[in-house]
């Protein structure tokens, strides 16, 4: 199903032009407009779901495989060094457009991608209390 107003639906649909670089019938892969590098691109389903939660566990695990065959792909194309896989899910996770979709960003050596974090420490208690809660 279609979000009316939703503009990857429609990228998807091919209602709005995109550099496609694949397309089958549950997928489009196409350049990112604002990458991040040379190369960034998206997967977006052809379906609307609004993030990773309301997925199809089949749909996930087909946009996994297809992010795989596409890096394979273009990491000789690009020449770049690496990648980085990114999928965001809610506005505090850094989700701005709600469709599914996930990044497919190259990294190159010395290149100014800020994806990362500062590194913590499990603690006992909050172990304990996620182990206890998942169990």
């Amino acid at each position: 199903m279609r979000e009316e107003n939703c503009i990857f639906c429609k990228i998807a649909a091919g209602e709005i032009p995109s550099a496609t670089l694949y397309e089958d019938d549950d997928f489009r892969v196409i350049l990112d407009v604002s990458p991040a590098s040379k190369g960034h691109a998206l997967i977006l389903p052809k379906e609307h779901y609004r993030n990773l939660y309301e997925l199809d566990d089949g749909l996930a695990s087909k946009a996994l495989v297809l992010a795989k065959k596409m890096i394979v792909r273009l990491k000789d194309v690009l020449g770049c060094d690496g990648y980085n896989i990114v999928q965001n899910n809610e506005e505090a996770a850094g989700q701005t457009v709600f469709h599914f979709h996930m990044h497919m960003i190259p990294r190159y050596q010395g290149d100014k991608v800020g994806i990362g974090w500062h590194m913590g420490e499990l603690k006992e208690k909050d172990k304990e209390e996620i182990l206890n809660s998942v169990k």
